[in-house]
């Protein structure tokens, strides 16, 4: 099977492009669009030849590629479309509207987009009706589950809404129906609630140039909203270390520590950008599934 041409959306760090390495299929990147200036760093260390369109809304779909599959985690701005239901004319205004237009324009056989869970009840549900319409427009059968990461190998309670699309009504198969947990497939797995990391790992952090070794293991469990970021180990309650929240989010440790000109990334930066970010163990085993529906079509 050759490599799979994609383009990647709003990219981030890169979680679309890690998960995609680490399924069981082989892609090729044709581009990619990213403004945020600390994740482009973050994304270009490690994808120096991939190229940046910028702004998706100056976007021309007559210069990209050709490309088989469309990846993004649309932004979660406050959608005002499902005014009239009318399909692309209720999206225009939204960065949703960018991701129709090069559907459109550009027609990839496959896409896998990413929100959060809260995108199926916004205005009683009509916002998510009104999204379905335009992919239907444009000739998609749509395949769509909510995801939590811990589901995936990561202790983290992480929901979001996975959609994926297949152009033509002779890809409409059912995805992401299977119930997966690749625990024993991880370098880091999950253990009654523990996280266990490979001894001897460390990582540094930028704040004073301290050096903070990450624990072998801790325990992820559920605080006030305000301790979102904290865990408790064997020496009570702490904030999560970067480094921590990398592997949380299936990166390797590290993955944001340094951008594509060598300068350190503030620890402030690192947890946005990998708040931000997908889970790349939820990809990977999204994407294995849907490939693996597409050899027997």
């Amino acid at each position: 099977m050759k490599p799979i041409k994609y383009f990647s959306m709003f990219s981030g760090i890169g979680g679309f492009e890690h998960g995609m390495e680490l399924s069981d299929y082989e892609f090729e990147n044709v581009g990619f669009s990213e403004i945020d200036e600390y994740a482009k760093g973050i994304y270009q260390r490690h994808y120096p030849k991939h190229i940046n369109y910028g702004d998706a809304t100056r976007i021309r779909t007559e210069e990209l590629p050709d490309f088989d599959f469309l990846v993004g985690g649309f932004p979660c701005q406050s959608f005002s479309i499902a005014g009239n239901r009318q399909g692309l004319d209720d999206t225009r205004g939204t960065l949703f509207f960018e991701i129709a237009r090069i559907l459109r324009d550009k027609k990839p056989r496959y896409f896998l987009l990413e929100n959060v869970r809260n995108l199926l009840s916004h205005d009683k549900g009509n916002t998510f009706k009104t999204i379905i319409g335009v992919f239907s427009e444009l000739g998609y059968t749509i395949s769509w589950k909510i995801c939590n990461s811990r589901d995936h190998g990561v202790p983290q309670n992480r929901e979001r809404i996975y959609i994926v699309g297949c152009l033509g009504k002779e890809c409409g198969f059912k995805v992401l129906l299977k119930r997966r947990n690749n625990k024993k497939e991880n370098d880091r797995r999950v253990n009654k609630g523990w996280l266990e990391v490979d001894d001897g790992m460390s990582c540094t952090t930028t704040r004073k140039g301290d050096c903070f070794a990450v624990t072998t293991r801790f325990r992820c469990r559920p605080f006030k909203k305000k301790q979102d970021n904290y865990v408790l180990d064997d020496k009570g309650l702490r904030k999560l270390t970067p480094c921590e929240c990398e592997m949380l989010q299936g990166f390797p440790q590290g993955w944001t520590t340094l951008d594509a000109w060598g300068d350190e990334v503030s620890d402030l930066q690192r947890y946005k950008t990998i708040g931000n970010a997908v889970t790349t163990f939820v990809i990977r085993d999204i994407i294995n599934e849907v490939f693996e529906n597409y050899e027997e079509h």
